[in-house]
């Protein structure tokens, strides 16, 4: 497989990772719809309306930040290009963490003292792993890749150079953390399941951008992983109780 790999019609050539990327929108939304009629939702579907609302703008400015101070090496003294810049980048783990903090803050305004993370769980997994896809089809020229490696596995992901397939990592990752969450389902508390995906997802994205060409700062960390921290500290209380995540009748045995 050569990189980038895009979609040819005729003389028209698709942007994979566009295709892949509406795709998983698509498909992730259709899923957690699907999920929600199964399902018996303690929350209204207006409520939920408002409260994919304030995930949607909380992820999309968490996104553009993260995203922006992950290469600040592109930052200018042009506000014009660092406008661009801000709109142009974009960070999977940002969206996340400004998701919980918009969805935190619909709830409170609202009133609504359920959870409402693990309906959305499958769906963000699904979409994650399809997204990624379209990350993986544009290799070096995505800014997702790994650095370089003499591992067997590795890959050349379209400039000669053969690299750690870090796109590749996260897709078997989030369905290693898919399958873990299904099978131990009927244990997790309400709730918990959105805090293991998130917990798992925060130490993977950690720990794997020290395998990846991130800009770390004086400090040690990348605009990433300084990300993570924030959401670390989040969920300190289910570090300090971590048997909170199950059942009552499964905590006690």
């Amino acid at each position: 497989m050569k990189f980038p790999f895009n979609f040819h019609i005729g003389s028209m050539v698709i942007n994979a990772h566009l295709v892949f990327e509406i795709l998983a929108y698509l498909i992730g939304f259709r899923y957690y719809l699907f999920l929600r009629q199964a399902s018996k939702d303690k929350i209204s579907a207006q409520d939920r309306g408002w409260i994919i609302v304030a995930g949607g703008a909380g992820a999309i400015f968490a996104s553009r930040m993260v995203g922006y101070f992950s290469n600040p090496l592109l930052n200018t003294h042009s506000v014009d290009l660092m406008m661009i810049h801000f709109f142009s980048a974009k960070s999977i783990l940002g969206g996340l963490i400004g998701g919980i903090f918009g969805v935190e803050i619909a709830k409170k305004l609202m009133g609504i003292k359920v959870y409402a993370g693990d309906l959305f769980v499958y769906p963000i997994i699904l979409g994650m792993m399809i997204g990624r896809i379209g990350c993986l089809s544009q290799g070096v020229y995505d800014g997702t890749h790994g650095i370089p490696t003499n591992l067997p596995w590795a890959m050349d992901m379209g400039d000669g150079i053969p690299r750690h397939p870090a796109q590749l990592y996260e897709i078997i990752f989030l369905g290693i953390t898919w399958f873990f969450i299904k099978k131990n389902e009927n244990r997790l508390s309400d709730g918990s399941r959105f805090k293991v995906f998130m917990i798992a997802y925060l130490l993977y994205r950690f720990l794997v951008e020290w395998i990846k060409p991130a800009y770390f700062y004086s400090f040690g960390l990348s605009a990433v992983q300084v990300a993570c921290v924030i959401g670390f500290i989040y969920y300190i209380p289910v570090f300090l109780h971590p048997r909170n995540l199950l059942k009552e009748t499964h905590a006690r045995t």
